[in-house]
C-alpha cells in the first residue's frame, strides 16, 4: 500500500505575498496554498468581486485613491479570517496602514523580482493600469525602483529566479516560512 504523503505543518498566521506585478504572488500563492493544504486568496480578485468590476475599471471611474482605501478595507477582512495564502496588488504594501495589518495578523514575504524577470512576464499584459503609459518599461523600472525600499521591510524575502519553475518557486517560499518563528503552529514566535 502506498505511503501517504506528510501532511504539512498547520498554518498559524496568514500568509500575504507582496512584491511587483509579474512576481509570481498568484501562481506561486495558488502553489503554496496547495502544499501548506490552505486557501489561497487574491485581494484584488475580491476587490473586483466586491466591486462588481476589474481594477482597470475601477481606476479609470474612480481612481487610485478609491481603490487604495477598497484594498485596505478587503485586506483586514482576508486577514481576520482563516489563515490562509493572500496575494496582494503590488501597491497594497506601500501603505504603512497596510504593513501595520499584515504585521499585527499575518507575516509578509516579499517575492523579490529583478526588472528583467518582471518585464519578460507583464510586458505582454493589458491588465496593468499603472502600465498604461507611453514607456511601459520605463514605467515599471521607477515603480520597481520606488517600491524596492517599502518591500524590504516584509518579514521573509525570497528571491524569485529566471527559470525557477512555479512549485520549485512555491517549495522556496515553503522553506522560508519554515525558518521563520510563528508561521507554523507549534512553532516559537
Amino acid at each position: 500500500m502506498p505511503k501517504a504523503a506528510a501532511k504539512p505543518p498547520k498554518l498559524a498566521r496568514p500568509v500575504v505575498l507582496v512584491g511587483m506585478m509579474g512576481a509570481g504572488k498568484t501562481a506561486v500563492g495558488t502553489q503554496l496554498a496547495r502544499l501548506l493544504r490552505v486557501a489561497f486568496i487574491d485581494s484584488d480578485a475580491e476587490i473586483e468581486r466586491a466591486a462588481n468590476r476589474s481594477i482597470a475599471e475601477i481606476f479609470a471611474r474612480d481612481g487610485e485613491a478609491f481603490f487604495r482605501a477598497r484594498e485596505s478595507e478587503v485586506l483586514a477582512r482576508l486577514l481576520a479570517g482563516p489563515p490562509a495564502i493572500l496575494s496582494t496588488g503590488g501597491g497594497a504594501f506601500m501603505s504603512e496602514h497596510n504593513r501595520a495589518l499584515i504585521a499585527g495578523q499575518g507575516v509578509s514575504v516579499w517575492l523579490k523580482a529583478d526588472i528583467d524577470l518582471l518585464w519578460q512576464r507583464v510586458r505582454t499584459k493589458t491588465t496593468r493600469p499603472l502600465l498604461r503609459t507611453a514607456d511601459p518599461l520605463g514605467t515599471l523600472t521607477a515603480l520597481l525602483a520606488a517600491r524596492e525600499p517599502i518591500y524590504g521591510l516584509a518579514q521573509v524575502v525570497v528571491e524569485a529566479e529566471a527559470g525557477l519553475s512555479v512549485d520549485r518557486m512555491a517549495r522556496k517560499v515553503q522553506a522560508a516560512l519554515k525558518a521563520t518563528p510563528g508561521v507554523f503552529a507549534g512553532q516559537g514566535g
